[in-house]
């Protein structure tokens, strides 16, 4: 009977951790998507402000977008892993 107690306990332990590990993994990927998000939307605004105020050719200003969004992937890539 003392056997089967300290297997039931094992198992609920290993259970309870695995669905913590279960819920941090799913709030870092929800972090990293809200960062990937966030970072297309001011891409975009800087795209446009940039077309908008005609300081740079399409070209540059494509590149500016493709820049900041390469760093939002970076910057969800840390979160996420």
């Amino acid at each position: 009977m003392n056997i089967k107690s300290a297997f039931i306990a094992l198992l609920l332990t290993s259970l309870c951790a695995t669905s913590a590990y279960a819920t941090e993994q799913g709030r870092q990927r929800q972090q990293a998507r809200d960062t990937r998000q966030d970072t297309r939307d001011q891409a975009r605004d800087v795209k446009h402000t940039c077309m908008s105020n005609n300081n740079q050719s399409n070209h540059e200003c494509r590149q500016d977008k493709r820049q900041m969004k390469q760093n939002g992937r970076e910057k969800a890539r840390d979160i996420k892993y």
